[in-house]
């Protein structure tokens, strides 16, 4: 198991440092694209879209605040909660995530051309499996 975590743990270095020059292409950051993306299916607190990407609620604000100075989104209000307003892309962060996205899927077919989806579908499920133990234990 220790090998096993040792290995996710480098996987997801490796995905931050292969994220963070995909989304430079756009002139970007790894921490905006991750906020754009957890952005665009709903409006979302800042806590709430800190607790989808498992970092600090201080951190994502940074962020959100960056994409609201660039842009990227807006701030509405939130009517159940008067000081976590909801954060919603613009169509310009729309269209920047859908050219970080579009880049993002040439260079996952460069570094697995030909997966096999059995075997992709098994690790999944495991990871899936181990996330959702933790997130129940911690």
């Amino acid at each position: 198991m220790a090998a096993f975590i040792a290995d996710v743990l480098e996987l997801a270095g490796l995905f931050r440092r292969g994220a963070d020059g995909i989304a430079r292409e756009e002139g970007q950051t790894q921490a905006r694209w991750y906020a754009l993306s957890v952005f665009s299916a709903e409006p979302l607190t800042v806590s709430q879209a800190a607790r989808r990407l498992g970092t600090t609620r201080q951190g994502l604000q940074r962020t959100a605040d960056d994409l609201v100075d660039r842009g990227l989104a807006t701030v509405e209000p939130n009517p159940d909660h008067r000081t976590s307003p909801f954060i919603r892309l613009t169509e310009e962060g729309r269209a920047v995530l859908t050219r970080i996205s579009e880049a993002a899927t040439v260079t996952r077919r460069r570094w697995l051309p030909d997966p096999d989806l059995d075997e992709l579908e098994g690790a999944h499920a495991v990871v899936r499996r181990l996330r959702d133990t933790l997130r129940e234990q911690l």
